[in-house]
């Protein structure tokens, strides 16, 4: 036999039928959320903060002390380099060449400019051409060796005709001889090895 509900308690059912769960939903969100305040439960107990620690020490990083020049270590002082062509395109080839290769590079057109030079400025390498007008490489190389003032430079040749170095071979005191065109990685490796070898002079 079904229950019947008194027509007094009918208007209450749907209400109590959606607070009901509403409230049972309520305290157990409220439950898992830890707060109890409402349950009459203690609250937990507030963590008690750490004590500080010691204060992390900072590695002191030593100053970098510049080395001196001419101490161990310190890069080595080059002369500049001397080349020697009547050729305009030569010329300019040769100061690119030597110049991207973190050289000083001064030119002159023939062999009178460069004594004229080589009066005024000590150089590491003299690098000429062989057939110029007024004084030519053989005369210049001559000249260069002769004079107490330069017969120490090294010197290299640099020629475009098969012919002179037959000639080239008579002379003593030639650190090189290369013909034109001429190989740009051995040329420079050969100066490399020369710019060294003179030294400044002292004050």
């Amino acid at each position: 036999m079904p229950f019947d509900l008194p027509e007094t308690l009918q208007p209450f059912l749907l209400p109590l039928l959606i607070v009901v769960p509403l409230a049972i939903l309520i305290i157990i969100i409220t439950v898992r959320r830890g707060d109890y305040r409402d349950f009459g439960a203690p609250p937990p107990p507030t963590p008690r903060p750490l004590p500080p620690g010691p204060a992390a020490t900072v590695p002191k990083v030593p100053p970098v002390v510049p080395t001196a020049p001419g101490a161990p270590g310190a890069a080595q002082e080059r002369l500049p380099l001397l080349v020697v062509d009547d050729s305009a395109v030569v010329r300019a080839k040769l100061l690119k060449l030597f110049s991207d290769a973190g050289h000083e590079v001064v030119a002159a057109r023939d062999g009178v400019e460069a004594m004229e030079l080589l009066g005024q400025t000590r150089f590491g390498v003299l690098i000429t051409d062989l057939e110029m007008p007024n004084m030519d490489g053989f005369e210049l190389i001559k000249a260069v060796q002769g004079a107490m003032a330069t017969e120490d430079l090294p010197m290299i040749a640099i020629t475009g005709h098969e012919e002179l170095h037959a000639r080239l071979h008579q002379i003593q005191g030639l650190y090189g001889m290369f013909h034109k065109p001429w190989n740009d990685r051995e040329l420079i490796k050969r100066v490399e090895a020369l710019s060294h070898l003179r030294k400044p002079v002292g004050p």
